[in-house]
C-alpha cells in the first residue's frame, strides 16, 4: 500500500508550484518553482559529468540557499543513475542512530520520487538502522530541501531514492554505517546526496567564535568553514572530526558528511570532493549579527 510524505515545507521553505494569479478576470497558473530552480541550474553554467557520484549541498529555504545548492546539483548526469541515497541531519528527532523511512514515495511539486523498497529492506536486514515515524520524517527539512532539485534533474528519468535520517552518531558509528553503505559507492548507478549547511553564527546559534585577525566577522566564518571544506576535500573523515573538536563549528550536517567520508574511504572506486560555491546569508559584522553559510561540492571519480 502506498504511504506518502507530503512535501511539508513546500510553500513556506521554497516556493509551491502552483501559484495562482490574476489576469484579466481569468485564473492562470505559472510554474514558479520549476522556473526558479531552471534559473539557478542555468546560471551556475556546469557541465553535467557522469563522473560525479555525489554531492554535499544546503538545505535552507531557497531564498537563502536556493542558489548555492544549484552549484551540486547541476554537476549531475542523470542518464545513468537509477538510485539516489539521501543522508540528512535530524533537526528534531534524537537517534543516536541511523533511520530509514516509513513512507513509500516523497512528494514534491515537481514530482513524486518513490522510495527503494529493496534496498530499504536490505538495510533493514542488518538491525542497524531505526525506522522514522511519518511526522518525524515530515517534520524534517534537511532532506525534503534537495527533493525538488532531485526531482527537477531526473525528471523524464526512472529513478527512486533511498532516505537516512542520520542522527547524533558517535565517531564509532559514523564509522560503522560509512562501511556498512561503502558498498553501493561502487555501482556507478547509486548517486549520494548529502545535505548540510555550514557555520551557524551568531549568539541566537549560541556560537560567536571570531578571530580578528581575519578582519571583520564574516571574514573569520569564512576562514573557519573554509578550513573545514579543506579538510573534507582531503577525505580523511578523522582530521575533519578533529576539525570540529576544536573549532566546534556549527556545521549542522556534519554526521551525514563524515558517513560520506567514511563510505569514501571504505569503498575501491577512488572519489574526490571538491567544493564549487560558498556563500553566507549576510555579512556578520558586529556580534549583534547573525548568518548561516552555504557550501556547495561534488563526488567526483578522480582517474
Amino acid at each position: 500500500m502506498e504511504k506518502i510524505r507530503r512535501a511539508s515545507h513546500a510553500g513556506s521553505w521554497y516556493t509551491d508550484n502552483r501559484i495562482r494569479i490574476s489576469l484579466k478576470a481569468r485564473a492562470y497558473w505559472t510554474k514558479k518553482l520549476g522556473e526558479e530552480l531552471d534559473g539557478w541550474l542555468s546560471a551556475c553554467g556546469l557541465a553535467k559529468s557522469s563522473d560525479v557520484r555525489g554531492v554535499i549541498a544546503p538545505h535552507a529555504g531557497y531564498s537563502y540557499s536556493g542558489r548555492a545548492a544549484a552549484y551540486a546539483f547541476g554537476n549531475i548526469d542523470p542518464a545513468n543513475i537509477s538510485r539516489v541515497f539521501l543522508l540528512g541531519p535530524s533537526h528534531h528527532h534524537y537517534t543516536p542512530k541511523c533511520a530509514l523511512s516509513k513512507a513509500t514515495v516523497y512528494k514534491t511539486p515537481i514530482g513524486d520520487l518513490p522510495i527503494d523498497q529493496e534496498v530499504n529492506e536490505e538495510l533493514k536486514a542488518t538491525g542497524k538502522f531505526e525506522l522514522m515515524d511519518l511526522h518525524v520524517d515530515e517534520a524534517e527539512h534537511s532532506m525534503e530541501m534537495h527533493l525538488p532539485y532531485l526531482a527537477k534533474v531526473f525528471q523524464g528519468y526512472s529513478v527512486k531514492i533511498v532516505p537516512i535520517l542520520v542522527g547524533a552518531l558517535s565517531s564509532e558509528n559514523e564509522a560503522i554505517y560509512g562501511q556498512l553503505l561503502s558498498k553501493y559507492v561502487d555501482d556507478p548507478t547509486n548517486f549520494f546526496s548529502v545535505s548540510s549547511d555550514f557555520c551557524h553564527w551568531g549568539s541566537r546559534f549560541n556560537y560567536t567564535h571570531y578571530e580578528k585577525k581575519h578582519g571583520a566577522i564574516y571574514k573569520s566564518i569564512e576562514v573557519l568553514d573554509k578550513m573545514g571544506m579543506d579538510l573534507i576535500e582531503t577525505g580523511d573523515p578523522d582530521a575533519f572530526k578533529q576539525y570540529l573538536l576544536e573549532t566546534d563549528n556549527t556545521i549542522c550536517g556534519r554526521h551525514p558528511i563524515s558517513v560520506f567520508l567514511h563510505m569514501l574511504k571504505n569503498n575501491s572506486t577512488k572519489i574526490k570532493i571538491r567544493f564549487l560555491r560558498y556563500e553566507q546569508s549576510s555579512q556578520c559584522k558586529s556580534m549583534r549579527d547573525s548568518s548561516v553559510s552555504y557550501a556547495s561540492a561534488a563526488a567526483k571519480v578522480d582517474a
